[in-house]
């Protein structure tokens, strides 16, 4: 697993990056005192943990979290700051923990620990599926390249229809909203069905996608998705969304609009029970 660490203040950056280092549970650390810098590495590379200073100049760690949980929300947070005030605020993002400075190693080890865990002990799939904020895959961590966008989002349809079967028709219908289905397009719908199943088997995958009696499906039990966990009431999943669900794609705001009423339905039950055992 990856994580990586922001702080204005390189010395303080370097004790972070150091104690990371030396946790099990993480294959690479990477800090950065820039908030930008983090977000570019970001977009070519996979993170599980990003731990955040809070009190930094031009970007705040609490708006760099909101940068980050909108296009990344499976990355779990964890803020390291001097000033305790900033903790309310802090939470409207879901951290897993908020640490005052200076931190204590074993204190800062136990709380990374403790993030990853319930992560490694709960994926069993080495596909991932990443669908809140913007769509993505990846295969064993690293994320999956499509030769062809059209390919990308026939996936990302399929993974929306939870193992349903569409038709090649269907499909084109949402990848393509304002063509007709005619011959060309039809020669064009099989150049991406064949670039998709070339590209799953390519990075020995294939056995997700199923072309059967001319419907299309994935197999939902290979994958590991946010989505799926979101339904299934996983906790971490449902705080997880912050609005935005496969955000590339027009024909997603349906699912989009369906999620943020559960989200508001699921936190009231929460709130409600949790009012109720109150003295």
């Amino acid at each position: 697993m990856n994580a990586i660490c922001v702080d204005d203040e390189a010395q303080v950056l370097r004790h972070t990056v150091s104690t990371c280092q030396k946790i099990r549970l993480l294959d690479d650390v990477r800090g950065f005192t820039r908030p930008q810098d983090a977000l570019a590495w970001l977009e070519e590379n996979p993170a599980d943990l990003a731990i955040l200073d809070i009190d930094m100049p031009d970007m705040t760690g609490l708006e760099l979290a909101r940068k980050i949980k909108t296009s990344y929300p499976h990355i779990a947070v964890i803020f390291l700051t001097a000033f305790s005030q900033y903790a309310l605020d802090a939470y409207a993002v879901h951290p897993v923990s908020y640490l005052l400075k200076p931190f204590d190693q074993t204190r800062l080890a136990q709380e990374v620990e403790y993030a990853l865990s319930a992560r490694a002990e709960r994926k069993t799939t080495h596909i991932a599926v990443h669908t809140f904020g913007h769509f993505e895959i990846l295969v064993d961590g690293k994320t999956l390249s499509f030769r062809r966008s059209k390919s990308k989002e026939l996936l990302a349809y399929l993974v929306d229809r939870m193992g349903a079967g569409v038709t090649r028709q269907d499909a084109f219908a949402a990848l393509w909203e304002d063509r007709v289905y005619d011959t060309s397009m039809q020669k064009q719908m099989d150049v991406v069905i064949r670039s998709l199943r070339d590209t799953l088997q390519d990075c020995g995958i294939g056995d997700l996608f199923e072309l059967k009696n001319r419907n299309l499906r994935i197999l939902p039990e290979l994958i590991d998705c946010d989505l799926y966990r979101f339904l299934a009431d996983d906790e971490d999943a449902v705080n997880a969304y912050f609005g935005e669900y496969m955000s590339q794609y027009t024909w997603a705001t349906d699912t989009e609009a369906r999620l943020s009423q559960l989200q508001s339905e699921k936190k009231g039950i929460r709130s409600s029970a949790a009012g109720a055992v109150r003295p």
